[in-house]
């Protein structure tokens, strides 16, 4: 339903509380919402994003609830479908209509949704349009996410429409995000998941927007946020340089010998007063880990040989962290093996985009033997060490 955010701009998207995967990739353990947002002004009205095809008809439906007969503009703040996907439909309903967005969004909506040259009126950085007593700002932020985003500035109500940045996969009856930890959370997934690999990229759009008055925050997934500072403080933080004293084990173990080494190794880390967050990658979800990932020092992987090589599941979650891109500080790898190993070369080899020190690795024949753990004790003592020197704990 069709919900007010303030007497000119009301909330037409749609909830998909039962998706639970995204991209066919990411997993939607709280399903998804897409935000569409109305801007009535004394002269003109603008939708601000619209919603994945499979939503068109909540979307519409919502449009007939608030009495709207008329759309002069459709803001394409992303191209991607799930934001733009109804586009097509909006314009057949509404032909005067415009899509606003920039050059190089307009080309991704022409080769997605084929929309005709002439239904574009296109915008640059810092440019506004006027909807008579309402104007909006254009905000060009290349790189969240995809190259083409844009953020859309209310100016008279100090809403920022920030699309998928600040946003969150999190369907919910509440239109206004709360405080609580499950709100925190998705948003911390959503980041993860998603924004983490442009992390350097957000710390110039993050500045850029200390320039303006901001009183919402409206993105394009989950709830909005009338305390911008809650989600704007979150992203300062986990886009920081600052790492905490905990080390991921992404682990996988055929016939428990690396088992064994990992809940040793465990054992010493707790014991030096380290945060540890092991994941069995058989059964763990790629997005608790991304989140894990966020903050940790330390990533070590785990894994038995498989041809001489990495487990695929290794190998996977391998291929995640290169490109997930974290601000992990070391990574170290324990690795059992029958008879000879890749799994050191390897493991340089897929993560290139990773600034990280390499730890010495723990290469075990077979099971775990007393020489194999002293050398993890040996690898728990260097953890401690270069943790200490890192955080002055």
């Amino acid at each position: 339903m069709a919900k007010k955010i303030t007497d000119s701009v009301y909330y037409v998207g749609s909830r998909h509380w039962d998706r639970r995967l995204f991209d066919e990739l990411i997993p939607l353990p709280d399903g998804t919402t897409y935000n569409s947002y109305v801007v009535i002004g004394s002269e003109k009205t603008a939708l601000v994003d619209s919603v994945d095809p499979s939503k068109v008809h909540e979307l519409l439906g919502n449009l007939e609830e608030i009495g709207l007969d008329r759309i002069d503009y459709i803001i394409s703040n992303h191209a991607e479908q799930d934001h733009s996907g109804a586009i097509p439909t909006l314009l057949e309903k509404f032909p005067m209509a415009k899509v606003v967005t920039n050059q190089k969004c307009k080309g991704f909506l022409k080769d997605l949704l084929m929309i005709e040259d002439g239904k574009f009126l296109i915008v640059d950085d810092r440019d506004t349009l006027s909807l008579g007593n309402k104007t909006l700002e254009f905000i060009l932020a290349s790189w969240v996410h995809w190259p083409e985003t844009m953020f859309t500035y209310l100016r008279e109500d100090g809403i920022l429409f920030s699309c998928d940045f600040l946003g969150s996969h999190l369907a919910t009856s509440q239109l206004f995000a709360s405080k609580e930890p499950k709100v925190y959370e998705s948003a911390k997934r959503y980041y993860a998941e998603i924004m983490m690999p442009f992390r350097n990229m957000i710390k110039n759009h993050l500045k850029r927007l200390n320039e303006y008055d901001i009183r919402i925050v409206a993105p394009s997934h989950g709830p909005i946020y009338d305390d911008p500072e809650f989600i704007i403080n979150a992203y300062k933080d986990w886009i920081s340089d600052e790492v905490k004293n905990e080390v991921v084990i992404v682990y996988v173990s055929m016939h428990d010998s690396t088992k064994v080494a990992v809940e040793y190794l465990i054992k010493k880390l707790e014991g030096k007063n380290i945060i540890v967050k092991p994941f069995n990658l058989t059964v763990s979800d790629l997005g608790e880990i991304a989140m894990a990932l966020v903050d940790a020092a330390t990533v070590i992987v785990a894994s038995p040989t498989v041809l001489t090589g990495l487990h695929p599941y290794a190998a996977n979650v391998v291929f995640l962290l290169n490109a997930l891109r974290p601000k992990t500080r070391f990574i170290s790898l324990i690795s059992s093996y029958g008879w000879g190993s890749k799994i050191v070369d390897q493991t340089k080899q897929l993560l290139t985009n990773l600034k990280v020190e390499f730890l010495e690795p723990v290469l075990i024949k077979g099971y775990p033997k007393d020489s194999d753990l002293k050398e993890l004790d040996e690898l728990v003592e260097n953890l401690h060490e270069k943790h200490k020197n890192l955080m002055k704990i």
